[in-house]
């Protein structure tokens, strides 16, 4: 004789079902992060004999990719920093007109917006490639800040306008009867409300330009001003046998966004959410 399992039984087995599916997955996911420390952490030497625990670790990789990488780490802080700040600079007063005056055309203008987005990023580089030539703008940290910037603002300008325009009327209007005018307005009222929607905004153009490899390769001629991206790229070459420092690299190169997503990570649920509601 059976008996009929009860309905907490039948969840609690799903539920530890689920969590078992979600843990494989998981490890499979970030699998290969963790080969990538492990190997960094290896004496020198080939990437196939590496054992699956660190055990006879060694930092020497750290301190090779330092040495020949350092520069490049420091130049890709430099641009996506630049990028965030001159980005926002732009976006913000322009997703606060967007959202709160009656601008005419405002529709197209967003769409116009939108279609950027969609422009392939070889078809940017090449013609930024042409231009940076006759100004003399290659191999250049402004150039790149620049290049980079063409992806952050259009992205910046959609999240922060859809926050923007959930900002009621009533509040902004109550700062202009206490003699504000538009500006005071824009820095003091809607800034300060629109704080999840900015960090969102600034922290995926960061992500935008310290990952972008695109514009590197294309708007760089030279090893005086290279991306840690490019610098990874030229680093590994068609034959390397120390694996080690190259994954030392890629560790380091992936700290500042590891750092920035966990800090960040309430904001940026706040301002997508926000953004998505609209």
């Amino acid at each position: 004789m059976t008996t009929a399992k009860t309905p907490a039984a039948r969840r609690t087995r799903t539920g530890w079902g689920s969590t078992v599916a979600g843990i494989v997955i998981l490890a499979v996911l970030l699998f290969p992060i963790y080969w990538m420390l492990n190997v960094s952490l290896q004496p020198s030497g080939s990437a196939v004999g590496t054992p699956w625990l660190p055990l006879d670790f060694s930092l020497d990789g750290y301190s090779t990719a330092l040495s020949q990488q350092g520069r490049n780490l420091v130049t890709s802080l430099a641009v996506a920093l630049g990028s965030v700040v001159f980005s926002l600079l732009i976006a913000m007063p322009a997703a606060y007109a967007l959202a709160q005056f009656k601008v005419r055309f405002a529709g197209a203008l967003l769409f116009g917006i939108l279609i950027s987005q969609m422009i392939p990023g070889i078809v940017i580089a090449n013609a930024l490639y042409t231009a940076y030539t006759d100004l003399g703008m290659l191999n250049s940290i402004p150039g790149l800040i620049l290049a980079d910037s063409t992806a952050g603002i259009p992205f910046a300008i959609l999240i922060v306008r859809a926050f923007m325009t959930s900002i009621p009327r009533e509040v902004l209007e109550a700062g202009r009867v206490d003699g504000a005018g538009h500006v005071r307005t824009f820095v003091s009222v809607a800034l300060p409300m629109s704080r999840n929607a900015i960090i969102t905004a600034g922290l995926f153009t960061f992500l935008f330009s310290w990952a972008d490899f695109l514009f590197a390769i294309t708007l760089t001629t030279t090893e005086e001003v290279r991306p840690v991206t490019l610098g990874l790229y030229t680093y590994i070459g068609t034959y390397v046998n120390d694996w080690s420092s190259v994954m030392a690299t890629a560790v380091l190169s992936s700290i500042p966004a590891i750092v920035l997503l966990v800090v960040a990570q309430r904001y940026v649920t706040a301002g997508t959410t926000a953004g998505a509601g609209k």
